[in-house]
């Protein structure tokens, strides 16, 4: 069997930490090591990190020379402009990347300012990087992953049959989705204070969340005649997962059965998509997992799709998707590594 040396650049967020345990369980990882991109020494991970209680492993300063000599691949899961900096030397050098950050899903660096307000990437560097949506986009024989967003993966799961299938008029998307404030980071802002969440729905970043246009480039590879998309995004009061609630126009003569024959169509096969049909799920059921759960009604009346989607922002929304493109590139088992089991109660 394969065994392999995985560098993990950045385990002080939540998504890291997620990533890091789910590593430690896949058969072909013999070891992890660990980077901080913002240190300039070597520091115990029970220090840096003090929830894994791991006072064993070391969190070393970052080198991307050391790393590329000692391990097999890297992967960054690091805040947004981090990656755009650091990431030249294993392009240039093929050296296999799986980013979760934003830094190369977007392919125009424009596009990337302009929602992201940070300097953007080389332009041929982000043309080069392959959009890791897994279960549409496979990773084999790429060597920079861009790792889908929580919110683009949820929504995108959603759309897919209906936009790849034509059954919908493509103008009249609407996005209401809502995340567990894990999806806002480790970094404290009011917003994310206790007594600020508890007891409390809070809109934010209406038609201006940076996940939005990736979801909408995607879309465009799938149908050039999307233009944009109405997104909405809501704090729960809960610690992870995402409910992206998703309503479109069905195109005149368009029915609920062809409908459910698409999403059938497209996730029949799908380890990790699970088609529900008009059992809406609910975040509960995929928390701690790496599923993605669709559930499906259609309004007769209105001619109205509503489509419910639901994950765990930091499995199948960050850390397992990540480790599903990992999968995918190095031709390893698709479930390898990955987290089946609801969290209870």
């Amino acid at each position: 069997m394969v065994k392999m040396k995985i560098a993990l650049v950045g385990i002080t967020g939540y998504g890291g930490m997620v990533l890091y345990q789910m590593l430690q369980g896949h058969s072909h990882v013999e070891q992890i090591d660990l980077y901080g991109h913002d240190q300039d020494e070597t520091l115990s991970l029970s220090e840096v990190v003090p929830l894994l209680g791991d006072s064993e492993h070391q969190v070393f300063p970052y080198n991307s020379e050391t790393i590329m000599k000692q391990d097999d691949a890297i992967f960054f899961a690091t805040s947004a402009g981090v990656t755009a900096k650091l990431a030249g030397p294993f392009i240039k050098h093929h050296f296999p990347v799986i980013d979760l950050s934003g830094d190369y899903r977007l392919k125009q660096s424009d596009l990337y300012e302009k929602w992201y307000h940070k300097p953007a990437a080389r332009q041929e560097d982000l043309t080069g990087a392959h959009y890791g949506l897994t279960d549409f986009n496979s990773a084999k024989e790429q060597t920079y992953v861009a790792n889908p967003g929580c919110y683009a993966t949820a929504t995108l799961l959603g759309l897919a049959p209906l936009i790849q299938e034509h059954l919908v008029d493509v103008d009249s998307i609407i996005v209401d989705a809502k995340s567990g404030t894990s999806g806002a980071g480790k970094k404290l802002s009011e917003m994310t204070h206790f007594t600020q969440v508890n007891d409390n729905l809070q809109l934010y970043n209406v038609n201006h969340h940076k996940h939005i246009p990736e979801i909408v480039q995607q879309l465009k590879q799938w149908d050039r005649n999307v233009k944009a998309i109405q997104f909405s995004t809501t704090l729960l009061p809960i610690t992870r997962g995402i409910l992206s609630t998703i309503y479109v126009k069905a195109l005149p003569g368009i029915n609920a059965q062809q409908v459910d024959d698409a999403f059938h169509k497209i996730y029949d096969d799908d380890t990790f998509v699970r088609y529900t049909g008009e059992k809406l799920p609910t975040i509960k059921q995929v928390v701690g997992t790496n599923y993605c759960d669709l559930g499906v009604l259609y309004n007769d009346t209105t001619h109205t799709i509503m489509v419910a989607s639901v994950i765990d922002n930091l499995v199948k929304g960050a850390g397992g998707q990540a480790i599903q493109n990992f999968n995918q590139m190095f031709d390893f088992n698709d479930q390898d590594g990955l987290p089946t089991a609801v969290i209870l109660p």
